[in-house]
């Protein structure tokens, strides 16, 4: 696999590390030093907008706001185009979380990533992550897959799409997503929750989080000229439903209940 795709698939989503990373603090489990420092990893994070402050502020002085939630009331939202499942109605809020594909919700407010890239003074390029703060009214969670159905169902959607793939001859004209499918059948995974989280989450949420980047790839990456349109359109028509099988792995495997 070469470096690109390999740093693909050992990225989480920023949602994914927010939501369980404070989930645990709410529980008790992690000390809330350490919360704003699993988020942002080596990334640099502001918040802006968050309820109290005026300005952008960095990650630890908006992170109390969430002081007064349980754990429940913090939930993972992985929505996409044609499934808004787990947003508001339309509004700032559901139009900025569709177009970054994650969000954090609450009761009373949603929380979207938004990723600014800048240059410096002398050339360099670097990105900010900044966290958008979003007022909600009358907000209810729906209805989402158990971590074992949501397992299930990704072990079955995979099966479909890997063999399809296989027919398409993935391999001779997508070297790269062919060698990051391997990556799935690797034991070790670097992708981790916070102590409170089950052994069927912590599987769940390492297979799908390599999943979700091996996507990632096979969307921002066009085929190459060996591949004609219907070729491009019977592959997209493969992985979609493993696409949606992943959303809903990782959305369960957060969301899923802490254990002290």
């Amino acid at each position: 696999m070469s470096p690109a795709a390999d740093a693909a698939v050992r990225t989480a989503r920023r949602s994914t590390r927010f939501v369980t990373w404070v989930r645990a603090w709410r529980a008790g489990l992690v000390p809330f030093d350490e919360v704003s420092d699993e988020i942002a990893a080596d990334e640099e994070h502001l918040v802006a907008d968050a309820p109290g402050t005026w300005t952008d502020v960095p990650l630890p002085q908006a992170l109390p706001v969430f002081a007064k939630l349980h754990p429940d009331e913090i939930r993972l939202v992985l929505p996409a185009p044609g499934d808004p499942r787990g947003l508001p109605g339309p509004g700032e809020l559901t139009g900025a979380a569709l177009l970054t594909g994650e969000a954090v919700m609450t009761p009373s407010f949603g929380v979207v990533p938004q990723v600014q890239r800048h240059v410096s003074g002398s050339g360099m390029e670097f990105e900010t992550v900044l966290w958008r703060f979003f007022p909600v009214q009358e907000y209810k969670p729906v209805f989402q897959l158990g971590a074992a159905e949501a397992e299930g169902e990704l072990t079955v959607a995979l099966g479909e799409a890997t063999a399809q793939l296989t027919k398409l001859d993935i391999a001779q004209w997508k070297p790269e997503l062919a060698g990051a499918l391997q990556a799935l059948r690797r034991p070790e995974s670097t992708a981790t929750l916070p102590p409170g989280f089950d052994p069927r989450a912590r599987r769940l949420f390492a297979r799908a989080s390599v999943l979700d980047q091996v996507l990632a790839l096979a969307d921002l990456n066009a085929p190459g000229a060996a591949v004609n349109g219907y070729e491009a359109q019977q592959r997209d028509a493969a992985l979609r439903p493993l696409t949606n099988a992943c959303r809903q792995a990782l959305v369960a495997a957060c969301n899923s209940p802490l254990h002290a």
